[in-house]
């Protein structure tokens, strides 16, 4: 019997090998977790911008790639993808979870205002409810500190038809804050203001923790000041005002909604926006 080398197909058991799967598609949505196979860099999606994805990883370093192909999601290969636009269902709502009103616009301006104490206050307020406050006219104004809360009440001369509302940081017993307010409410202010305070050192702690990847706001000694020790213990960098304002972005940027948002503050703003829009106050 003689072999014939050249007699079998070389190729007839091809179609029975393993075919190799496309990798699959991944909407970048945000918080989703992946890696760049080039880079090795891991992080969650923090932006979608066009054919551009930006990641930021654990220590807060942000880095951009295109879309498309070369990330690995749970350590298996993916295609990143921009979300798909979804269209409006059910009852349209604000961040801060009221119901929108179709083609809703803003209304002239009321005469009441709402005092916060600085930048990064009036910033989060108006990122969770904007929507609110300019379809009831409501004007939120700083003032760097709530030490300057007795001389910008003088000069704004609030009345019962021009109330002030006052969202104050730390408002707790024995802090200076609750000395400051104490003193201004046994003014003449009776019916015409009206503050109130979360009991968080600064607006920072109220975002929730785990919108940060963290299980508890890092603990600060006295010693340190409370956003540069915040930085630190983070590994962010805290050498002057730039960088602490570009640590607020980072944190605000986490902020969706009132959801991403402790309850002792979502109560006192929503109190505060019903106590200068009520009654006769600026209509």
């Amino acid at each position: 019997m003689t072999f014939d080398r050249y007699g079998s197909d070389v190729l007839a058991d091809f179609s029975r090998r393993p075919v190799r799967q496309a990798a699959p598609k991944l909407e970048a949505t945000l918080d989703l977790v992946v890696e760049d196979i080039g880079t090795d860099f891991c992080g969650s999606v923090t932006a979608v911008d066009g054919k551009l994805v930006q990641l930021e990883d654990r220590h807060g370093k942000r880095r951009t790639f295109p879309l498309g192909g070369g990330f690995l999601f749970e350590g298996s290969p993916v295609i990143l993808v921009a979300p798909a636009k979804k269209a409006p269902t059910g009852t349209a709502r604000t961040a801060s979870g009221s119901v929108k009103a179709p083609d809703a616009r803003a209304r002239v301006a009321r005469a009441s205002r709402i005092f916060v104490e600085g930048r990064h206050d009036a910033e989060l307020v108006e990122k969770v409810w904007g929507d609110d406050l300019r379809a009831e006219g409501v004007v939120v104004e700083y003032l760097e500190g709530v030490d300057h809360l007795g001389e910008a009440l003088r000069d704004f001369a609030p009345t019962t038809e021009r109330r002030v509302g006052v969202l104050v940081d730390h408002l707790v017993q024995g802090s200076k804050e609750s000395r400051i307010a104490d003193q201004v409410m046994k003014g003449t202010y009776s019916g015409a203001v009206l503050i109130v305070g979360h009991p968080y050192i600064d607006v920072w702690q109220s975002v929730k923790p785990e919108r940060l990847g963290i299980t508890a706001w890092p603990s600060v000694p006295r010693s340190i000041e409370w956003k540069h020790g915040i930085c630190e213990a983070f590994g962010w960098p805290h050498d002057d005002q730039a960088d602490i304002a570009a640590a607020w972005q980072r944190i605000l940027g986490r902020v969706r909604s009132y959801t991403d948002l402790e309850p002792e503050l979502l109560g006192r703003v929503e109190q505060l926006i019903d106590f200068v829009t009520s009654g006769a106050a600026g209509e």
